[in-house]
């Protein structure tokens, strides 16, 4: 990934502890670093670790973008008289407008293609954020080759650590969580038996005989931002 450190400071200068973004002073103080950024990079990596580092940046890099040029918005789910515009949204995700050299790719793509598909790894549920509450924490760093397992184990443990996202109610025996684990829960299911398999560990729940029932959580549709001090 070409100029890393670019991305790496933006992130630092503009993402805060919580995983909001500081769009309104992003958008003012550094209009068009991300896009100069995102023009020098290309599809090529080298390895496993390159390869999670690099597309995980760039799904991250290429939604704030999208985000920045149309803001400002409340929500990357915009609404037509008072209701969810849903074909907007989907636009939001499958349209090929992002281009690396002379390719150009969908956030669906990156996601789908390029992460699920090629890496099979579910964590990077934690570590993609499509610039709503209800997504993961945007990290205030960039990944990279050499931090990025390490990185994701980290992103696992403060999402299901975290009450809004994932919530365990041993007197009922329900499992809340986010609907993240039911979009994708397939993803889920390669890795371990049951979504509470998967889950209650990294809570410090030992699984029981009889597992949980899973509830999901209502998810948060509005923009991930803070606004400039």
């Amino acid at each position: 990934m070409n100029d890393l450190p670019i991305w790496d400071q933006l992130l630092r200068r503009y993402v805060d502890q919580a995983g909001r973004v500081d769009y309104e002073a992003w958008s003012t103080h550094d209009p068009q670093t991300l896009c100069r950024w995102l023009a020098q990079q290309s599809a090529d990596t080298n390895g496993r670790e390159d390869h999670l580092a690099h597309w995980i940046n760039l799904y991250n890099a290429f939604t704030i973008q999208s985000v920045l040029s149309a803001y400002p918005i409340t929500s990357i789910r915009p609404t037509l008289m008072g209701l969810p515009n849903w074909i907007a949204f989907l636009r939001f995700f499958q349209r090929r407008v992002h281009r690396l050299g002379n390719a150009l790719f969908s956030l669906a793509q990156i996601e789908n293609r390029m992460l699920r598909q090629i890496t099979a790894d579910p964590r990077i549920h934690f570590a993609i954020v499509c610039a709503s509450i209800g997504c993961p924490l945007l990290r205030h760093e960039a990944y990279t080759p050499e931090r990025v397992e390490e990185q994701l184990e980290q992103d696992v443990t403060r999402f299901v650590n975290n009450p809004a996202k994932v919530r365990f109610d041993a007197e009922r025996g329900v499992l809340y969580c986010s609907k993240i684990f039911r979009w994708y829960e397939a993803d889920f299911l390669a890795v371990a038996p049951s979504l509470p398999d998967y889950i209650l560990p990294r809570l410090g729940v030992s699984v029981q005989h009889h597992q949980p029932r899973v509830a999901f959580l209502p998810y948060d549709w509005s923009l991930n931002q803070r606004m400039s001090s």
